[in-house]
């Protein structure tokens, strides 16, 4: 994988409104493919064109004048990281070098003396053919070393040690592939891309097409139970949509003409003729598809660092053999300094560490996009957590009840709401039917027809009466029944945060019906658990009503809330913490998160969030279990303690294996068996100690589960 950017220079050639035309250059060992060049450049947001002629090296956009610039996208092309070059479907890592070094190896002394050398070099082959690129490209490096340590243990015909050394690194090898290799797929099946059918009015007809189809100014219709397909203006119709997945807003919407509609949220009921403003390559969910891609070809800041030393290591290590032989003259001595060196080891285990984690979390229900994912986890200190489908189930629960007429009691007026509304599929509809059926003796009213008012509510007839259940408006406004009576009743409730459902009945008010979005379970007892792992804030921002909010934060006992936000004031919010210090982890699950899933230390989606919230997120959780958070966290800290522990073992062990061999204490052959056995030993213990801590099964971080009442 490489570290920097795709393209090493970008050349402007031509320039005019809304195109641009430039000369690239990829960095070596960037990929050439025009295609994937073409998808990379196209995720950039204004862009909306881009052809590629790779003979030429010549790169043409065309974008929005209005939303961007040509130096804007030159800069982000410069910026932009290579795509990793997955395995294809069902391909393996190769086994191979790691069994034809093991059988070297095992086969060193059974050899007859004169097939020993070939076979050494001819399984050193590759390792020295690395080596011989990289002291040409970077001159003396840790490959460099492990090549001068084959190579040196072959000349002085110690094939014992030269073949251990290609086997523990082609072992190492084929570890990390094989780790990436699963939690590689992994995320492809927790990302499986939405492919559905639009209908699409086009001459006067309507024709259902592939979600592929859909053209920028196409009229997209929207019906009952659908999701949304392109961000877009409603040209005509009404319905109710649910926007939790991009506001925070637990309760339906009304949209009708001249309204914005958005990608990703679902018609509840009615239907929406769209006009379609953004569709395909430009929608959300395709550039962060390719934000994830790029994210995976990044290694973590600790990963890095280990690479550094152990290259910055390999002069000491050449210093500390020539310095032994002025001393002692002694070839036996050099040979022995040598053989051990810090770069395997330091090199091994900490990607092994890192990917083994990735694994055991995916199998414990979390999926990390990365070793820079585990880093930045274990650092964040406050954690900021969306509301709607996060801390709270997203789905409403009846809490009060309020009869406002003599003789009728709570229970009537849930079980009047419920006989009415029981084939209405809205979801205000469904908590009153749920509350009706947990009632201990519920009563279904008989009624004439049911009339159903879009974005309204519902009316029928009991006993001759006209029954109508809604909002405020249409109880108040279209059927003309006073509320004013018990406003302050309404406003308590308001103020406590909850949605109101109004029952007329016989042309007065009967009372109304609270809602609330419920808390999940264990949501408090998460919260408690990651202070104990050491975070320092616990805040939720949302965009739903304040009252709402505050309720739920009381009862949570978070540090802070910021309510009836938009995306934009997310991300606002926090880059404004993160300007203070902060080290955020930010958990969401809608099409509203995605800003502040990106821009976030690390993002932390839900299970059953949205497909931009997962694709945004460098935590995704396999589970709908908000519990899951802490278990992240806890895994993040008992990685890095695990690499922390593991380097000091590192630099401990060969610290000692050098200064023992430079004394004469060590043999060649006793130093490279105490040096590769050490790095066999870390090795497996990156591999043994991965996944959540042990302590999770001692006792030590107990995770806390609620017992429900």
């Amino acid at each position: 994988m490489m570290d920097a950017g795709w393209m090493s220079a970008l050349e402007p050639v031509h320039a005019a409104r809304g195109r641009a035309r430039w000369r690239y250059t990829c960095r070596k060992g960037a990929p050439l493919e025009a295609r994937a060049i073409v998808r990379a450049v196209e995720a950039i947001a204004g862009v909306s064109k881009v052809r590629v002629n790779p003979a030429a090296r010549s790169l043409v956009v065309e974008f929005d004048p209005a939303a961007t610039t040509a130096d804007r996208i030159a800069l982000d092309i410069l910026r932009m990281a290579p795509l990793p070059r997955p395995h294809a479907q069902g391909e393996e890592p190769s086994a191979a070098p790691v069994a034809l070094s093991a059988a070297t190896l095992l086969a060193t002394r059974s050899l007859q003396p004169g097939l020993q050398a070939p076979v050494a070099v001819g399984t050193a082959i590759p390792l020295l053919g690395e080596a011989v690129d990289d002291f040409l490209e970077k001159g003396v490096t840790s490959h460099v070393l492990e090549a001068m340590a084959v190579a040196i243990s072959i000349g002085r015909k110690d094939y014992l040690a030269a073949n251990m050394t290609s086997f523990l690194l082609a072992l190492g090898e084929y570890l990390e592939a094989s780790i990436e290799r699963r939690s590689d797929d992994l995320l492809k099946h927790l990302l499986k891309p939405d492919v559905g059918e639009v209908w699409v009015e086009r001459d006067g007809e309507e024709i259902q097409l592939d979600a592929a189809e859909v053209r920028m100014g196409d009229t997209v219709i929207a019906a009952t139970g659908r999701v949304i397909p392109v961000d877009g203006t409603v040209l005509g119709g009404e319905a109710m949509v649910n926007e939790a997945t991009m506001t925070g807003e637990s309760v339906p919407v009304t949209r009708r003409r001249g309204d914005t509609v958005l990608s990703g949220t679902l018609v509840e009921e009615g239907r929406l003729r769209i006009y379609a403003e953004r569709v395909g390559a430009q929608a959300a969910a395709a550039r962060i598809a390719d934000f994830v891609e790029h994210s995976l070809a990044v290694k973590s800041a600790t990963q890095l660092e280990a690479s550094r030393m152990a290259d910055r290591l390999v002069p000491m290590v050449l210093g500390l053999a020539g310095a032994t032989w002025l001393v002692s003259g002694d070839w036996q001595r050099v040979a022995a300094v040598l053989q051990a060196d810090y770069s395997c080891a330091l090199k091994l285990f900490t990607p092994v560490a890192f990917k083994a984690a990735m694994y055991e979390a995916g199998k414990s229900g979390m999926l990390v996009k990365g070793a820079k994912a585990l880093e930045r986890l274990a650092e964040a200190d406050t954690f900021v957590f969306d509301k709607t489908g996060t801390l709270s189930t997203g789905k409403l629960e009846v809490t009060d009840s309020i009869a406002f007429k003599p003789g009728y009691s709570p229970a009537d007026i849930i079980n009047l709401a419920a006989s009415v509304e029981e084939h209405y599929f809205h979801p205000l509809a469904l908590a009153v039917v749920e509350a009706s059926r947990r009632l201990h003796h519920p009563q279904h009213f008989d009624h004439k027809e049911v009339e159903f008012i879009v974005a309204h509510g519902v009316a029928s007839i009991i006993d001759g009466r006209r029954i109508v259940v809604g909002s405020r408006h249409f109880v108040e406004d279209d059927e003309g029944i006073s509320t004013q009576a018990h406003r302050d009743t309404i406003e308590r409730l308001h103020l406590e945060g909850k949605t109101l459902l109004y029952i007329g009945f016989g042309g007065e008010l009967l009372g109304v019906i609270a809602l609330r979005d419920s808390l999940r379970s264990n949501s408090a007892a998460t919260v408690r658990r990651l202070r104990r792992l050491g975070v320092k804030r616990v805040l939720m921002l949302t965009g739903d009503h304040p009252e709402r909010a505050r309720a739920m934060a009381g009862e949570l006992g978070l540090d802070e809330f910021h309510a009836g936000l938009m995306p934009e004031d997310k991300a606002r919010i926090l880059q404004e913490l993160a300007a203070g210090g902060a080290r955020i982890a930010f958990v969401g699950d809608g099409v509203n998160d995605a800003p502040a899933l990106s821009g976030a230390h690390v993002g932390i989606s839900m299970h059953n969030g949205a497909d931009v919230a997962r694709l945004a997120s460098d935590v995704a959780l396999l589970e709908d279990d908000i519990a899951r958070v802490a278990d992240a966290k806890a895994l993040s800290i008992a990685t890095q303690r695990l690499i922390d522990s593991n380097f000091k073992l590192t630099v401990g062990l060969n610290t000692s294996i050098l200064s023992a061999a430079a004394f004469g204490w060590l043999t060649p052959v006793a130093a490279s068996a105490l040096h590769n056995g050490s790095t066999i030993a870390i090795l497996l213990r990156a591999l043994a100690g991965a996944g959540l801590p042990r302590g999770r099964r001692t006792g030590a971080l107990p995770r806390e589960r609620t017992v429900p009442a």
